[in-house]
């Protein structure tokens, strides 16, 4: 089996809907070589006129957002969903559980579809429900349960939120990760401890950072060794219990490259996302979320230099809008979010098309009882003082 426990699917072929991944791919795509894509989808897309509504992440590609009528985090695109009750249709340029969560946001006459379901998210994939459940009652049976408040991160599927919600815990993004641990830790007492989901950097450099945890506070729970591969004093001694998930482009930042950058160029900025690594972190300038990244970057001064630690996509974005700055990508390699990249316009294309021929095609949709206990948990979110919900 894979890291995160999940059996391969050939591509094209089956889907697995306990997961961020699905493969199924119906329908004749256009070719990617059509030079009248770009032609087509603004076509579909004034045909169908106010009944659609596209939402665009920042990470995705130029050729696709160009036709996103509002772009984003996820859950500022989830919001601006459940803002536009008369579209019938959301289409969501992003991955899976961002879909997940705007269904989940929206009314239930609006259908949300996301144009290519292999767009998933590694991150979401590496805490299942099954795991999840096990992992609490492992804690349980430690005699902890009782002082255990869940959080997850916005980048986690909709059972997880769901989980979260019945068990009196969150759903946070990396905005408000700070006030949402602040809030966690009130709930249950002086020895409340925090189950934090998927992403374990978002978790330590929230708690030791903002919050003044030590490291030693902070304990890693592997779902794929016995308990975790914790001893249960570790876990009487821990107040985060971080669950053993990475995003596969933010984990690969590294301090080295910062050295490098600095030895090269002794004033330039690091500018890293929270999903980076903790030793990255420490070494950077500024750390925040997609949307502080944006905002930095735009009030910056001319002549200044950048390296930034996010999606490949959204920083040639910021280099192309910002000519005045010198704006670097934070990795050697070339590295874009290879799911997210998977939105791309002959996707668009036909899943608008589609919509204009009145087939509704890769529906997004939570069921009932899901959507109930993760809308407890976002809500919980919602209702926190101070901060913004943007991740």
């Amino acid at each position: 089996m894979t890291t995160v426990d999940l059996p391969l699917l050939p591509l094209g072929r089956g889907v697995d809907r306990a997961s961020e991944r699905g493969v199924d791919c119906p329908g004749d795509l256009p070719a990617a070589s059509d030079p009248d894509l770009v032609a087509r989808a603004r076509a579909a897309k004034d045909a169908l006129g106010e009944r659609v509504f596209v939402l665009g992440h920042h990470y995705q590609r130029d050729e696709v957002i160009q036709f996103a009528d509002v772009t984003g985090d996820s859950f500022k695109l989830a919001r601006d969903a459940a803002a536009r009750p008369d579209a019938e249709f959301v289409v969501f340029c992003g991955v899976h559980f961002m879909a997940e969560s705007a269904d989940i946001l929206t009314g239930p006459d609006q259908q949300v579809i996301l144009p290519d379901l292999a767009a998933g998210c590694s991150m979401a994939d590496m805490a299942r429900l099954f795991q999840v459940e096990k992992a609490w009652a492992a804690l349980a049976e430690a005699g902890l349960q009782d002082v255990v408040v869940p959080v997850t991160y916005m980048n986690s599927s909709a059972d997880i939120k769901a989980f979260c919600g019945r068990n009196g815990g969150a759903v946070c993004t990396s905005s408000n990760a700070e006030v949402a641990l602040e809030w966690a830790f009130e709930q249950k007492g002086p020895d409340t401890k925090v189950l934090f989901l998927p992403d374990q950097h978002l978790g330590r450099n929230t708690a030791v950072l903002q919050l003044g945890y030590s490291l030693e506070d902070c304990v890693v729970w592997n779902p794929l060794l016995p308990g975790g591969g914790l001893t249960v004093e570790e876990l009487q001694n821990a107040r985060m219990i971080l669950w053993k998930g990475h995003c596969s482009v933010h984990g690969r930042f590294s301090p080295d490259v910062v050295d490098e950058l600095r030895a090269a160029t002794p004033e330039i900025n690091i500018l890293v996302h929270p999903e980076c690594q903790h030793e990255v972190v420490l070494k950077a300038d500024y750390v925040g979320s997609t949307e502080f990244i944006i905002n930095t970057i735009e009030a910056a001064e001319p002549g200044s230099s950048w390296a930034i630690g996010t999606e490949l996509n959204l920083v040639q974005r910021l280099a192309t809008a910002h000519p005045d700055k010198r704006i670097v990508f934070l990795d050697r390699d070339v590295c874009y979010c290879s799911t997210m990249n998977r939105i791309d316009l002959p996707h668009l294309v036909w899943a608008l098309e589609s919509l204009v021929d009145g087939i509704v095609v890769n529906r997004i949709e939570v069921d009932p009882d899901t959507e109930r206990e993760a809308l407890v948990a976002l809500q919980r979110m919602l209702d926190l003082p101070g901060k913004t919900a943007r991740d």
